[in-house]
């Protein structure tokens, strides 16, 4: 075996490209395999910021190989030319998916395409909603210093006057998608519905900015660039974190320019005069593109059509534990609840803090931040729990990448309420998501926790498919409590003997779990494993994995994105089988289980197996005692490894090849829901 490691850029790029196989997906409704264009777009922007960056970095300090001994240059020319590939199959299904528009009567027009009528219609959107959103930077007069919004998109403008040809000019001009919503629908003709672009809408109205100043000939061309979203932590000791990360945040703004994707037809002049302004030198970054750019705003394309063309919601299944108002806490009391998000109601958590925040005999609520909506209901029950007198402690984690604005807003937010916030120290992230209760009961106190695998977010609660324990079992509630001692004592390691906690215990935990199938398997006993991640690529553990494919255990890993870890290969791994689910709901949670010699064990986490996880966080890992809900894990654990539907296999070539049976049809994340639904109606019979 020469490689013995996928390389983890090329992997992720896989990923990306199963989410463009969903926008080709016919299975699909049609406006969300749009949708899907968003996502896949959005995710590639993400990518470079940050992947792209550090490759970047490495190869500028001299690095010349990974950890696997990937060679950087070799990765960083695979990476350029797989996302080219990508962006031609984008761009098929985008006209694809425009054809299958018309079938429907739905028309995405350009400015040159409307009528009379359709053109007043768009002049006075365009005066009543964006031109006092556009602020024109005339070429020329642009500094360097001057750095554009990276997160953005741009016209770059030739404007002329008949009347002098030699007084032709250039300006840069931002598309103001954050204030005006980037698509505009026309009104209906015909039975037919017209959506025109933000960027055309200025095109068709360059001259209402330029024509005073005697210019009469406009063509605009859309270009985007991507920066280094790395934030270069500042260690001086004088200041406080918030000032270091409200510093480095600015630092971000002006980063090196990694990617700048431009329209095609742009001439070369205008192309030179704009990448000599903004200090683009290395033609490796430099991507043609289409028309149409930072397509991350179709993930809220409109849906003009019927309900047919988008998927139906689904009406969150009540937990067969808690009846309907029922008093969380009591429900707790009785046993340990798991919530499955989003086939069940993240409000349930919601509620336990609007719940906390309003007991007598609550005393103190305890939890940990990493990213949360806006607005957000989780922190308006905190806020109205300290404004009621209870002790109300956050640990906010202001290097939550992307959200370190958003999580110093609101620090500042939670502080004015009188609420204790406790933020990191550079180099460790607090990527846990708990909650602790202290509750008044009798003569003593009596604590009520929630370990979950994903974050305490209302929006992404309905998107993103997590779980999330809530118990009173003082096995765990009593160490919860320590984990928070950590962020009193400056993260000094503290002995646990229930929860796995990173950096600490977490790899070598696990290490001797998969040891354990391992003797078994030597024994001739029973042994297997079933693994759901996110990302897997820490070395030691994969390489653990391999030994125990050799030794005969099987192994199910169910893996969203990043697998290094190759299948299928003949004495090494032939006993793993991989596959990933991509589908309407984000695949988000970390389930592990093991044989055990017959006694399962089974772990919920916020980990993934990754280096930044098991060594740079802190994440906790929970055992699961309740029989109940074990049954419940593995039963949901056989339904996504049968699916036949929406399921990849990731093979040794790193293939994405659907998998498919003769068996009835399996769709993991309509069957969970139905499976859920029917628990709960057994129980009410």
């Amino acid at each position: 075996m020469r490689d013995k490691y996928f390389d983890r850029e090329i992997s992720w790029l896989s990923f990306n490209e199963r989410v463009l196989q969903e926008a080709s997906d016919t299975k699909n409704p049609l406006t969300e395999r749009i949708k899907f264009l968003g996502i896949f777009s959005n995710n590639q922007d993400e990518f470079f910021k940050v992947r792209v960056a550090t490759i970047n970095r490495l190869i500028e300090l001299k690095e010349e190989k990974s950890e696997e001994g990937k060679d950087y240059h070799e990765t960083f020319k695979a990476i350029i030319s797989t996302v080219k590939d990508q962006q031609k199959k984008f761009s098929n299904i985008y006209n694809q998916l425009k054809i299958e528009l018309n079938q429907e009567n739905i028309f995405i027009v350009n400015e040159k395409e409307l009528d009379d009528e359709q053109g007043e219609f768009v002049r006075a959107h365009f005066r009543k909603k964006v031109r006092h959103n556009l602020f024109p930077l005339m070429l020329r007069s642009y500094k360097s210093s001057q750095y554009l919004a990276d997160r953005s998109i741009y016209l770059a403008i030739m404007i002329g006057r008949s009347d002098a040809p030699e007084k032709d000019a250039y300006a840069i001009m931002e598309v103001p998608t954050a204030s005006v919503n980037r698509f505009l629908i026309l009104p209906e003709k015909d039975g037919k519905k017209f959506i025109i672009i933000l960027d055309d809408v200025i095109r068709y109205c360059l001259d209402e900015i330029f024509a005073r100043f005697k210019y009469d000939t406009f063509k605009a061309y859309t270009f985007k660039f991507t920066r280094d979203a790395e934030l270069d932590i500042d260690n001086d000791v004088s200041k406080s974190f918030l000032e270091v990360m409200s510093e480095s945040l600015l630092q971000r703004k002006s980063g090196t320019a990694l990617r700048f994707v431009y329209d095609r037809e742009m001439p070369e002049e205008l192309l030179n005069g704009l990448t000599a302004k903004l200090r683009i030198t290395d033609k490796d970054h430099l991507d043609e593109g289409g028309r149409y750019h930072n397509f991350k705003d179709f993930m809220r394309f409109p849906n003009l059509g019927g309900p047919e063309l988008e998927n139906e919601i689904a009406t969150p299944v009540p937990h067969k534990n808690i009846p309907e108002g029922y008093r969380i806490m009591r429900a707790i009391r009785k046993k340990d609840i798991m919530l499955h998000y989003p086939y069940q109601s993240f409000h349930y958590i919601v509620e336990l803090l609007r719940e906390a925040s309003i007991d007598a005999k609550v005393k103190s609520i305890k939890m940990t931040l990493y990213r949360v909506s806006n607005p957000s209901n989780i922190i308006n029950a905190l806020i109205s729990a300290a404004r009621n007198g209870k002790q109300v402690t956050v640990f906010l984690e202001l290097q939550a990448r992307f959200d370190e604005e958003a999580n110093i807003y609101w620090s500042g937010k939670l502080q004015e309420a009188g609420v204790n916030v406790l933020t990191g120290i550079p180099g460790l992230k607090v990527h846990s998501k708990l909650i602790l209760i202290t509750r008044k009961e009798g003569t003593s106190n009596r604590m009520y926790a929630n370990v979950g695998t994903g974050n305490f977010h209302e929006k992404t609660g309905d998107l993103y498919c997590d779980d999330a324990l809530l118990t009173a079992d003082p096995r765990i509630t009593s160490e919860v409590e320590k984990v928070f001692g950590l962020f009193k004592m400056s993260f000094r390691p503290s002995r646990f003997r229930t929860l796995i906690v990173s950096p600490f215990s977490t790899r070598n935990f696990f290490l001797r779990l998969i040891n354990n199938e391992i003797r078994n398997a030597n024994l001739g006993r029973e042994a297997w494993m079933t693994i759901k991640l996110n990302s897997l690529s820490d070395i030691r553990l994969i390489n653990k994995l391999y030994q125990a494919s050799q030794t005969g255990v099987k192994i199910n890993l169910i893996i969203r994105g990043i697998c290094k870890l190759i299948p299928g290969v003949k004495g090494v791994s032939e006993n793993i089988r991989v596959i990933s689910i991509l589908d309407k709901y984000l695949e988000h949670s970390r389930i592990m289980v093991f044989c055990n010699g017959g006694d399962e064990r089974y772990f919920i986490s916020s980990a993934d197996w990754m280096v930044r996880n098991l060594d740079n966080r802190i994440e906790v890992t929970t055992p699961i005692f309740d029989p109940d809900i074990q049954q419940e894990i593995k039963e949901i654990l056989e339904i996504q490894l049968m699916d036949n539907t929406k399921t990849r296999i990731i093979d040794k070539k790193m293939g994405n090849e659907y998998f498919v049976d003769g068996h009835k049809s399996v769709r993991a994340q309509i069957d969970i829901h139905r499976y859920l639904y029917k628990r709960h109606i057994k129980l009410l019979d």
